[in-house]
């Protein structure tokens, strides 16, 4: 017996989102699936090979994957925004070179990065002096240091766990995590505080930081997550997840 059937547009009514995730990452799919929960959007994922050893070399070694990766997700769909879901390897590779390996596969859809989204998260917030808090080995933070101060900003304090593990990365707790925010927070005035990393668990502890320090807070995947839906006109106000929830893009 054959059936008859209705076909609708799918999922992604109001938006269809993609977001490639490395190999070793163990946060960003649960806090992207926080996030994400907004009806009418579909999210789609994509893993992208990578040792747990974060180095300049490994991170570079990433670009010649990113059209593979991006390959991964459904073909069939008209992807709206494509997120990389790597703070260091897109400061290693540059956002550019990112959206060019994406936009291989996927020509049509915007794309953004947690680099770019930190960017456009302390220009949309009024940020200035940013306190700066990394997992990684020195030269890695380094590098993003200069990339955000070549996008305008100034760093008060930074402060690295200096673990170059990214399965240990994963485990820093997030008592830690708060503590690091009030020494570098505590170090110089700054306009927000940058928590630096998609496998740093943050989500849970953004509003109360928010909270004590009288500080926006901005984190790796917070960033992404908020930049993929505005550049998709996705206007969702989230304060839950933070003041950044509140704002839209940068004019």
């Amino acid at each position: 017996m054959k059936l008859a059937f209705d076909t609708d547009g799918g999922i992604g009514t109001r938006a269809t989102l993609g977001v490639i995730v490395l190999e070793t990452d163990e946060t960003l799919e649960p806090e992207f699936a926080k996030m994400m929960a907004i009806e009418g959007t579909a999210l789609y994922h994509s893993r992208i090979p990578m040792v747990s050893e974060v180095t300049a070399r490994t991170l570079a070694r990433m670009e010649s994957d990113l059209p593979a990766a991006a390959g991964l997700l459904p073909p069939s769909l008209g992807f709206d925004v494509i997120g990389y879901g790597c703070t260091s390897a897109s400061t290693v590779i540059g956002s550019a070179r990112v959206a060019a390996g994406i936009q291989a596969v996927f020509p049509d859809a915007q794309v953004t990065d947690p680099l770019a989204a930190i960017i456009a998260a302390g220009r949309a917030l009024g940020a200035v002096r940013l306190g700066f808090i990394t997992p990684y080995v020195p030269q890695v933070s380094q590098r993003m240091r200069v990339k955000l101060e070549e996008s305008g900003f100034q760093i008060s304090c930074l402060g690295s766990f200096e673990e170059g593990d990214d399965r240990v990365v994963a485990r820093i707790t997030e008592t830690a995590i708060c503590a690091a925010a009030r020494r570098v927070a505590a170090e110089a005035p700054c306009d927000a505080l940058v928590i630096s990393c998609t496998n740093l668990r943050c989500l849970q502890v953004i509003p109360p930081l928010e909270k004590e320090l009288n500080l926006p807070v901005i984190s790796s995947n917070q960033a992404l997550a908020w930049h993929m839906q505005r550049l998709a006109g996705i206007p969702d106000v989230q304060p839950r997840f933070g003041r950044l929830f509140s704002t839209g893009l940068p004019v």
